[in-house]
């Protein structure tokens, strides 16, 4: 089978793979897809690039670098790609399924048991030990990503205000986003290197109208339909929260979170900051994306409004609002990826934003912590600044020595998450019992 030249078509394989295989694999990727984002990459590079050589080293980090510069959850859309890449627009709604359903149904089941159960002791003193692991989790995705992001004084200034701008002056994200991207395109773009760029002529942009249309509608019609004709305000709710979120959440799943977490617990006051922790500790142990904690936050919200019913169906308009847009990205987008990443301007712009989410997980990163280690944590103003001040008598030190086990386990001997999961759970279990 030959390569098609029109570069808004994918890619044929580069096998004689059946489409059996094809499920088979990426049904494979979406059940051991386990430890976060950056292990997932791994894993598809594994799958794809190494064991069954579908795509070459070049058009995978070329879709991994356009992936991480959208919104939403990059590994699950870099597994979209992937499968249109090799078996077109059926492929990739495969792919990306593929990738979500498996954990989506696991957080279902766990939602649902923390609903019922989640005020047990036994229950909470188990989450105490994840959400001490989720700190060190979320404090290697801040390494990994400023190692990757942060190249020059350029993108360390920016990263620095973006952390000012949002934990101490609560800018909006899509703000810092906004002025990261005109700084890069205006000031950034004569250190980006260039390369060949493919002929956009070649590129059917009727088509790429056409698929925007299509999906449009299919992710905004049946929200705007239970917004109207839904019995509780409630899915409307949850249907305009994830669909905005879907929309200015660059940088992946922990800078969604970033953007999330504060917002759920302060704004709406859909759940508080520990069952925030307690959800990405889900996330955290199961397959799929970690956004998909999302899909813990809207059952939760629906359930307190109307029980257990109206929970699941908030978890699916959860899961519809912050997944359905991430197909229109990459049908849209991914005919252009070539061309993108050879434009100077445009990669200056995106590195830029990338550098402002370092800076955003920074702030995640900061108010998991206080939230976590002490019970009490007081929001004050003071004139444009916004402070989290502690209550140093609420100190919780099971959750310092759950945190630092965790980290020489994962950090110092590389311990498979999953593992490290479990045992600060039962960690946090014993702590509880024996003192």
């Amino acid at each position: 089978m030959s390569v098609n030249s029109d570069y808004a078509r994918p890619q044929e394989p580069r096998s004689s793979a059946s489409s059996l295989q094809f499920l088979q694999v990426f049904a494979g990727i979406g059940f051991l897809s386990f430890g976060g984002p950056a292990a997932q990459i791994a894993l598809m590079h594994r799958k794809l690039v190494h064991e069954t050589k579908w795509l070459d080293e070049k058009t995978y980090l070329n879709a991994l670098g356009f992936c991480m510069l959208l919104p939403g959850p990059e590994a699950m859309q870099l597994a979209t790609y992937a499968g249109w890449r090799l078996r077109g627009y059926a492929g990739g709604l495969a792919a990306g399924l593929l990738f979500i359903l498996p954990g989506a149904a696991v957080i279902f089941a766990l939602a649902a048991i923390y609903a019922r159960f989640g005020e047990m002791s036994v229950v909470q003193n188990l989450f105490l030990g994840i959400k001490a692991a989720v700190l060190v989790v979320v404090f290697e995705a801040l390494l990994r990503l400023s190692k990757r992001a942060l190249s020059g004084t350029d993108q360390w200034l920016i990263s620095g205000l973006a952390f000012i701008g949002i934990f101490f002056l609560s800018l909006p994200f899509p703000l810092i986003v906004f002025s990261a991207a005109l700084y890069g395109a205006l000031f950034g773009y004569r250190k980006a290197t260039t390369s060949d760029a493919p002929d956009l002529n070649k590129i059917s942009h009727w088509r790429t109208f056409r698929t925007v249309v299509l999906w449009l509608v299919i992710w905004l019609a049946p929200l705007a339909l239970i917004s109207a004709f839904a019995g509780s305000p409630i899915l409307g709710e949850i249907g305009v929260f994830f669909s905005k979120l879907a929309v200015v959440t660059f940088g992946g799943a922990y800078a969604v979170l970033a953007y999330m977490a504060q917002d759920v617990v302060t704004g709406h006051g859909w759940l508080t900051a520990g069952e925030m922790m307690d959800g990405l500790g889900m996330a955290e142990t199961t397959p799929g994306p970690l956004i998909l904690v999302t899909q813990f936050v809207g059952f939760l919200a629906a359930e307190r409004a109307g029980g257990m019913a109206l929970g699941f169906l908030g978890g699916v308009v959860a899961l519809w609002a912050t997944f359905a847009p991430c197909f229109l990205w990459i049908f849209a987008g991914a005919p252009y990826i070539d061309w993108i990443s050879s434009q100077p301007r445009l990669k200056a712009a995106l590195s830029a934003i990338i550098a402002a989410v370092v800076g955003v997980v920074l702030n995640l990163s900061v108010w998991f912590g206080l939230h976590v280690l002490f019970a009490d944590v007081s929001q004050v103003q003071k004139g444009w600044l916004t402070l989290w001040v502690p209550d140093l008598s609420s100190f919780d030190w099971r959750v310092l020595v759950l945190a630092i086990a965790s980290g020489v386990a994962l950090l110092r001997f590389h311990v498979p998450l999953l593992y490290v999961l479990l045992g600060s759970a039962l960690g946090g279990w014993g702590l509880s019992v024996l003192v």
